[in-house]
């Protein structure tokens, strides 16, 4: 209830500051007098209809997309003792940790790495890799599951979901007016919207995206220092430790990439730029050890 709350809070207050903004700098006082005739209210509407139906479909098909891109098989009856011990652990660390039991899963790939995605903590899906489960021992491994359990618990998903509807909502609500502006005011076109509009919302939408990915990954790079405590939480602290200095060995830098709407939610990714999905893997190990 609280995250719906903050959910409807947040469109709300989007609509009202972008609004006074534009009333206050007179925006709608330049377009008027140069001929556009743009209703802000019903483009911002538009805008946040576009930027958060985009990020709530993702979520929504985030289990199907990892299934189908990762090739991620998912253990329905343990067949061996390392399935065993995957879905034993998964269930005791949901349990403790308050959530539905997820599904777990195993896809192909020789590096180590595991994410979380799904809609909601009772619906979600983790998967490890075969890489992962070569190199580490199972203290490792169970902090690395606990890691993805506490994404699950924290809610993580929906909140990056939350975050990437409001940054969408801004992209598409300027890159429009840039167009608009650049249409009407600069190139004096009075017939509709010209060719001059739509080339410019095109090009503003990539470069405003670029923009808006650093405010997501940013977010995204906090969220992880909080997966870490709650993977300390679950299966030790020190495992924690040993399992992130595990990803920091030789095989790291040829780490193979998770697919862009999982990179925010696996145990290693991206590192050393604003568009790091993942703060590096030091500065996370530090975090821990200053934990008391």
């Amino acid at each position: 209830m609280l995250r719906i709350g903050l959910f409807l809070a947040t469109n709300i207050a989007i609509m009202v500051v972008i609004s006074l903004v534009f009333s206050l700098l007179g925006f709608e006082g330049i377009l008027a007098e140069n001929g556009v005739d743009i209703n802000l209210q019903a483009l911002l509407v538009m805008s946040v209809i576009i930027g958060f139906s985009g990020s709530f479909i993702s979520l929504f098909i985030s289990k199907w997309m990892a299934k189908r891109s990762m090739g991620v098989r998912i253990i329905e009856q343990p067949s061996n003792s390392t399935e065993s011990f995957l879905i034993d652990t998964v269930r005791t660390q949901a349990e403790r940790a308050g959530i539905g039991m997820p599904e777990v899963g195993i896809f192909d790939s020789p590096e180590p790495n595991a994410f979380a995605t799904g809609a909601s903590r009772n619906n979600a899906l983790i998967a490890v890799s075969t890489g992962l489960l070569q190199r580490m021992k199972q203290a490792e491994i169970k902090a690395v599951l606990g890691h993805e359990v506490s994404h699950v618990a924290n809610g993580d998903m929906i909140t990056m979901a939350l975050i990437q509807g409001v940054v969408n909502t801004f992209v598409v609500f300027l890159a429009r007016l840039v167009g608009f502006f650049v249409d009407r005011v600069i190139l004096k076109n009075k017939r509709g919207l010209g060719i001059g509009y739509f080339v410019t919302s095109i090009i503003a939408q990539i470069f405003l995206s670029v923009l808006a990915s650093i405010i997501v990954m940013w977010f995204s790079r906090r969220r992880e220092f909080h997966a870490d405590a709650g993977g300390a939480s679950l299966a030790g602290r020190q495992n924690m430790i040993n399992a992130l200095t595990a990803l920091g060995g030789p095989a790291q830098a040829a780490a193979a990439e998770l697919p862009d709407q999982m990179a925010g939610f696996g145990i290693s990714g991206k590192f050393g730029s604003l568009f790091a999905s993942h703060p590096p893997l030091e500065v996370r190990i530090a975090a821990l050890k200053a934990q008391q």
